[in-house]
């Protein structure tokens, strides 16, 4: 598959953000909103490990349910030739990476303010994914 557009030509991909080991983010342009996005695509070695695979769209899942200013809001999800891939809001602005190599390091009221919005993400994150977990046992029992 070349990700060049997704979903029908609703997602078209305009440049990489990031790579890992599991998946790679593009800049995108959701035509049908006209909006900047973020695409995160599975890797494709990975795509046919029913394991990885299913942790993939399970991260959507659970991210879908999030709302806190410090997480992107995923807006879809969705499946491309047999590689999932999570649509997401795209932030604009330097990563903590960029900022690091530009500046050497961080003033300590900089650092301390973003460990701080950074624990309180996770830990909404926690608190709701526990709650999801939980609510999603009973519904099933």
């Amino acid at each position: 598959m070349s990700v060049q557009a997704l979903a029908g030509g609703r997602y078209r991909i305009e440049d990489v953000l990031g790579r890992g080991g599991m998946a790679t983010v593009y800049r995108a342009r959701d035509g049908e909103l006209e909006r900047p996005v973020a695409v995160k695509v599975l890797a494709e070695h990975l795509a046919d490990t029913p394991a990885f695979h299913d942790r993939f769209l399970r991260e959507a899942r659970l991210s879908a349910q999030l709302s806190h200013p410090n997480i992107v809001q995923v807006f879809d999800v969705g499946e491309e030739d047999g590689r999932p891939f999570i649509v997401m809001e795209c932030v604009q602005g330097a990563t903590l990476a960029d900022e690091l190599k530009e500046r050497g390091q961080l003033a300590p009221e900089e650092s301390s303010t973003l460990r701080s919005r950074s624990a309180a993400a996770w830990s909404m994150r926690t608190r709701q994914a526990s709650s999801i977990a939980t609510s999603s046992r009973r519904t099933c029992s």
